[in-house]
């Protein structure tokens, strides 16, 4: 099937607005199916998990927070560059006649010079006010927030269907009792000082009990079929807000930025600054990279699991991805769920071999998620920037 690239938006009650010249859709969707065998993806008590009132399951997922960490660590992966610096700050404070350390802001750097700060965004950064005469109460140049809202929306990653994933819980041991004879022992009395070998020795007298292995009972493991979903804005993806009045960039930097060959133009906010051609050409590959490839990497020290992408579902409308991979009930067992990834109008999907191997499909191919991310390239190459409010 041919892509697609400018369907009929009138095909269809959820789609998006031109923005721009004619056929130029401002979002691009894309859903992406894993699988997860009895892993730890986020970590609360175990695993992080929610109940569900109409199937009456606890199902584990991963916040969206993480999965945008993750796919961002990816991304600096492919560019192999640092992430963006950060400033943790920290206030002292008196109390009870002794001085203590308070917890202050975390700044970021505002720089969309770096690719993490330009996709991810920033929150609540602050710079010096533009107003020299505004002071606060200590006579210091007041500061003024800065935000950028990140150009790519991204879902928590949770159970395609709660009948097809499973929470289980387990019980660990830390044991090293087999190198006992190395190991070292410490126990605290009751004034918090080390007791003596033969103290030990006596509250061990009739207890049945190991000081070289420590039980870890109830941990929790998630495994099952797992979607997450990501909206990209595209006109924001490599454009920067120059608004005065709703700053996102300090002006030192949007200096540089222009010394950099960031030209200014306008989107559907107002006049911005847009990111070079041939350093878009350099992030497109290592973002559609990391759409395609990110897994979490986290709290996985015991528990690794590949969570390899059965497949993804590529559209300019939402309710066609998810249209494109969804569960559906069994006709002939209620308490059964169906996995379904199939082609439809105005979508793009692409099956990896290991999909066969959860879902009826025909289309599966070894180089699906290549033929993805080309692609995905095609279609954040083909929008215009620069002439996107034209």
């Amino acid at each position: 099937m041919q892509p697609q690239l400018f369907p009929d938006p009138t095909a269809s009650a959820n789609a998006a607005p031109t923005s721009g010249p004619a056929g130029q859709q401002p979002f691009l969707y894309l859903r992406g199916l894993k699988h997860a065998d009895h892993t730890v993806f986020s970590v609360q008590e175990g695993q992080k998990r929610y109940y569900d009132n109409q199937f009456e399951r606890t199902v584990p997922y991963s916040s969206g927070q993480q999965v945008k960490r993750s796919l961002l660590d990816t991304l600096r992966q492919q560019l192999q560059v640092a992430p963006a610096p950060t400033t943790f700050v920290f206030d002292v404070s008196e109390k009870k006649g002794k001085q203590a350390l308070d917890e202050g802001e975390v700044l970021s750097a505002c720089d969309p010079r770096y690719a993490d700060q330009l996709l991810g965004g920033w929150m609540a950064a602050r710079a010096a006010s533009a107003k020299e005469g505004d002071k606060d109460k200590g006579g210091e140049q007041k500061e003024r927030t800065l935000k950028r809202r990140s150009p790519l929306s991204i879902s928590a990653m949770r159970p395609l269907h709660p009948l097809l994933c499973n929470f289980s819980k387990e019980n660990l041991t830390f044991d090293r009792r087999e190198t006992a004879g190395q190991n070292k022992v410490v126990v605290r009395g009751t004034d918090g000082k080390p007791l003596s070998e033969e103290a030990i020795a006596g509250l061990l007298e009739g207890v049945d009990r190991s000081l070289f292995m420590k039980w870890i009972p109830d941990a929790g493991r998630a495994s099952g079929l797992f979607v997450h979903d990501v909206a990209i804005d595209l006109r924001t993806l490599f454009c920067v807000s120059i608004n005065s009045f709703e700053p996102e960039v300090p002006k030192p930097i949007l200096a540089q930025l222009r010394e950099n060959g960031w030209q200014e133009g306008e989107n559907a906010f107002g006049k911005c600054l847009i990111c070079p051609p041939a350093e878009r050409e350099r992030i497109i590959p290592a973002l559609a990279y990391a759409l395609l490839h990110w897994r979490i990497t986290s709290n996985q020290a015991r528990t690794y699991s590949p969570m390899e992408t059965l497949a993804v579902a590529i559209s300019d409308n939402a309710n066609r991805i998810t249209g494109a991979i969804r569960a559906k009930l069994d006709p002939e067992n209620e308490k059964k769920a169906l996995p379904i990834v199939e082609q439809i109008p105005g979508t793009e999907v692409f099956v990896t071999l290991a999909g066969a191997g959860y879902f009826r499909t025909y289309d599966e191919k070894a180089d699906a998620l290549d033929q993805a991310a080309a692609y995905l390239m095609d279609r954040l190459r083909s929008f215009d920037y620069e002439k996107q409010a034209s």
